[in-house]
């Protein structure tokens, strides 16, 4: 099969023949539609992030496709099955999966990571973390499902318990972020969008967001932010990963308002103890999406509660892999998500 090839960091991925893998018998061996183009793989490739499994690798933690083999012991797919493969696979056993906290799996298991991932003809998932994909979701754009819907999701949903009515401002409109802001709007919040790029506004205002504002325009965004919201949010998101707007969305809350961190950043952040205490705030991190949480995902893509097709604004064969990578590099501000079809 063709793949594109990791070799380390700071080094172009290289399109090779690779061994197509082999299945065991509680496996899937599928056919890769499409695979979405994460600024995770970006860490690896460009700021010398280490994958668990040494170099050459496979990157590619997006997928969706077509089931090309079945196990034997598989009861619950067959052959020509249209399927989504969640980023991170799941021991099922651990205290945190035992406890509904699957995300942060003990011994959790990335695509382009710990094994081979997507950016390739065929990858190997067990049948016990692929999900079925409905014909009302297209089979390629579908796959960013996968995690640039799921991990806003997440963190929407079970970080942030937005509830309808409550004002949640969101730090960041690209690929993350942006499906924070239409999450949140899906499930009843009041949406105020946050980004330096007017044209990421634009496009937030099309998924949901009530209300934009430019911190570039503006003396203080989070002074400005609570006298628009009568007090401050109930719930902030910050989904670039810097630390300044980190401790800028924190000082976006009203008392007792929650902060969800989903963007990453290496460096150490400044709160303030005092609010922390005084006030009952919160500030939780979010890390990707249980697998329990998917079925509702896909029938709310499905029914077009959320936009999936829509998101997807650059596709690239994989021969062109690295073009999309160098979108991501220079913050192309017309691209929302990029996908690579094998």
């Amino acid at each position: 099969m063709k793949a594109a090839i990791f070799a380390g960091p700071n080094q172009p991925l290289k399109i090779e023949s690779w061994q197509t893998p082999s299945i065991a018998s509680h496996e899937l061996l599928v056919k890769v539609a499409a695979c979405g183009v994460c600024h995770t793989d970006l860490h690896y490739i460009d700021h010398g992030v280490p994958t668990f499994k040494n170099p050459p690798l496979i990157l590619g933690h997006e997928p969706s496709g077509i089931a090309a083999q079945v196990g034997s012991e598989v009861k619950n797919f067959k052959e020509g099955d249209r399927v989504l493969l969640p980023a991170v696979l799941t021991c099922g056993s651990c205290e945190y999966c035992r406890t509904g906290r699957e995300n942060i799996c003990q011994t959790m298991i990335m695509f382009g990571n710990n094994v081979d991932g997507a950016y390739a003809e065929y990858v190997v998932a067990p049948a016990k973390d692929v999900f079925q994909l409905p014909d009302g979701i297209p089979l390629e754009e579908g796959c960013i499902i996968a995690d640039a819907i799921s991990t806003p999701y997440h963190a929407v949903k079970n970080r942030g318990e937005v509830r309808g009515g409550d004002v949640v401002v969101v730090f960041g409109c690209g690929g993350v972020g942006i499906n924070v802001v239409q999450v949140a709007s899906a499930l009843g919040g009041i949406v105020l969008a946050v980004d330096i790029s007017d044209k990421k506004l634009e496009q937030a205002k099309i998924f949901g967001a009530q209300y934009t504002l430019n911190p570039s325009r503006v003396e203080n965004i989070s002074k400005e932010i609570k006298k628009l919201t009568g007090g401050g949010a109930d719930i902030a998101f910050e989904a670039i990963g810097k630390p300044q707007t980190i401790e800028a969305a924190f000082g976006t809350l009203r008392k007792g308002g929650r902060l969800v961190v989903v963007g990453y950043s290496a460096e150490n952040i400044t709160l303030s103890a005092a609010k922390i205490m005084y006030f009952e705030m919160e500030v939780r991190g979010s890390l990707g999406c249980r697998p329990v949480d998917y079925p509702r995902l896909i029938e709310l893509c499905r029914i077009g509660k959320i936009k999936v097709k829509e998101l997807v604004t650059q596709r690239f064969p994989l021969e062109k892999i690295n073009e999309a990578f160098d979108l991501l590099r220079n913050h192309d501000e017309n691209t929302l998500r990029s996908i690579v079809i094998p």
